[in-house]
């Protein structure tokens, strides 16, 4: 039975593309760098900024530091205003609330850049308990921030599920022993997402009501 739902952020509830993209480029640009293709950065969100930096230029150490920093002081001026959730998700967010299924989000973003989007929307009541990377020693796919997040619920792993785009999300979930649900809103292709073992696939999130439906949470 399903007591809990964990969720990852970008390309799972929303996302933040445009933002993204900007803040890649300028940091690249800050480090001489040309600016990379768009594809080739939507394929890294959901990684560290370290790794980010390391898939677009094969380079890592301390360029990969000041690639974040310069990431970071970016997004803070303009993440939030280019950071929006999916259509349905706020009706989703009510009815696991409704239900008393309580719903957390486990993501590679600082919690409080999720924070400003949902207090923006009139959401953050209805999300039990936001675990960013900044409240981790180690991001995912470590479980670090699931197991934190099934703590502050006080659920068991196997009662849980996390909802996630990417392999990161999937290893994740595998190595925190809680069952994946993939959706198809990311840049990660179907296989790759079903190397991972998800008890099920969805176009998007809104499908996971009807999954929940075939068994109801506890």
């Amino acid at each position: 039975m399903v007591r809990a739902v964990l969720f990852d952020f970008d390309y799972t509830l929303g996302e933040s593309e445009e933002g993204i993209v900007l803040c890649a480029n300028r940091a690249l640009a800050a480090l001489g760098f040309p600016p990379a293709p768009r594809e080739a950065i939507r394929r890294t969100v959901g990684l560290t900024l370290e790794a980010m930096f390391e898939r677009l230029t094969g380079l890592d150490g301390e360029s990969a530091g000041r690639f974040r920093e310069a990431f970071i002081a970016c997004a803070d001026e303009h993440m939030g205003r280019h950071t929006n959730l999916y259509p349905g998700v706020p009706e989703l967010l009510r009815t696991l609330h409704g239900r008393g299924v309580p719903a957390g989000i486990v993501t590679t973003k600082r919690g409080y850049r999720v924070r400003e989007v949902l207090a923006r929307e009139t959401l953050e009541p209805l999300v039990a308990t936001i675990v960013g990377i900044d409240a981790v020693p180690r991001p995912k796919p470590a479980p670090d921030g699931l197991r934190l997040a099934l703590r502050q619920l006080g659920v068991d792993p196997p009662e849980a599920l996390y909802v996630g785009d990417s392999v990161v999300d999937g290893e994740a979930a595998q190595r925190a022993g809680v069952p994946f649900a993939a959706v198809l809103t990311g840049a990660t292709p179907l296989a790759e997402l079903e190397a991972w073992g998800p008890v099920a696939v969805l176009d998007d999130v809104t499908g996971l009501v009807a999954l929940l439906d075939r068994e109801p949470p506890a």
